[in-house]
């Protein structure tokens, strides 16, 4: 194997990993809409995620950056073409990190509300367009001679891409109910519960839809594996969710997520953003790559700081945790 397939893997298992810890936490900040009935129940929630979530979006970080040493014409194909959209994720994950610090600086409930109200779009809309960015990645898009998109911004919303958007909206939100029944407890466990049930269900349908979709169109033996590891796994959650077994249904909530992406890259591989214009024309992972004396020192940068990053967030949630409850909230000092 070359170095530069070795990236696209490291690459994959980066945004797999974004996928499963900030999926989470996306669906914690949509709940704080749907799921709590009042202040104290959105500071159950937001506190749930609050010691994780800035540590969560590091992956994003970190798949934005390798991205960019060892594919530079992805990245510069990705974020030219892809402006819009990603824009406006980055946009949503700025406010949603100013809103998680600036919500409790104030005691006026008006104040709180708008702060809550920003939590709720900005995880609601990065949810969604994930799904629609990579959609178009596999999917393929207008690309020249050159590795230039040259198609308009919104053919990128094409029927395809916007399941996709959907798949990942619903799953974030069924793996944050998961996981909020995981970390509370009282009646706000069980409504999580209940609520995993319910989205659970519609995420079923949507992700065997986009998931057959992809098989159909770009798949093989290897991606049909991961096809049917992603929806025995989800079969799995919400069994365990109905059980009251949150930890493994959490785990295989999780499994869904990582099978579905590790599926997403079997199919694109050896590409990294096909050409629907001429199959010449699309980015691959060896036309695309950096030099191979760059992907060797990134190499050997990996395999030094990935093992303390790993540890460092490990125990960074071993810490937190703990279930909490209405109980732990304390009054608020100002």
């Amino acid at each position: 194997m070359e170095l530069h397939d070795i990236w696209f893997v490291l690459i994959a298992v980066l945004w797999t990993g974004y996928f499963f810890l900030e999926g989470f936490d996306f669906g914690v900040g949509i709940l704080t809409r749907l799921l709590a009935r009042d202040r104290t129940e959105k500071r159950v929630l937001i506190n749930t995620i609050g010691p994780v979530w800035d540590g969560n979006e590091v992956w994003l970080l970190t798949a934005g950056g390798a991205t960019f040493a060892a594919f530079p014409e992805w990245y510069a194909t990705l974020f030219s073409g892809f402006y819009l959209p990603l824009l406006a994720i980055l946009i949503c994950l700025i406010i949603r990190g100013v809103a998680f610090e600036y919500r409790a600086k104030r005691p006026e409930e008006s104040w709180q509300r708008r702060w809550e109200t920003a939590i709720f779009w900005t995880s609601l809309i990065p949810a969604f367009l994930w799904g629609v960015a990579f959609g178009n990645i596999v999917r393929g898009v207008k690309l020249d001679a050159d590795f230039e998109y040259v198609g308009h911004v919104w053919e990128l919303l094409n029927p395809y891409a916007l399941l996709g958007g959907l798949v990942t909206l619903t799953l974030f939100t069924f793996h944050g109910a998961v996981f909020t029944a995981l970390k509370t407890v009282g009646e706000i466990r069980q409504r999580a519960r209940t609520m995993a049930t319910r989205v659970g269900l519609v995420t079923a349908a949507l992700a065997a839809a986009f998931l057959l979709w992809t098989q159909a169109d770009k798949g093989d033996g290897s991606s049909l594996v991961a096809l049917v590891a992603a929806v025995a796994a989800l079969v799995a959650a919400l069994a365990a969710n109905r059980a009251g077994r949150e930890g493994w249904s959490f785990a295989f909530s999780g499994v869904t997520i990582v099978a579905a992406v590790a599926m997403l890259f079997l199919t694109l591989f050896p590409n990294v953003m096909p050409s629907t214009l001429n199959e010449d024309w699309s980015l691959t992972v060896t036309n695309a790559s950096s030099s191979p004396y760059t992907l060797k020192i990134m190499t050997w940068l990996a395999v030094i700081a990935t093992p303390v990053v790993l540890l460092y967030q490990g125990w960074t949630y071993w810490v937190f945790r703990k279930r909490i409850g209405t109980q732990h909230i304390a009054d608020p000092v100002h």
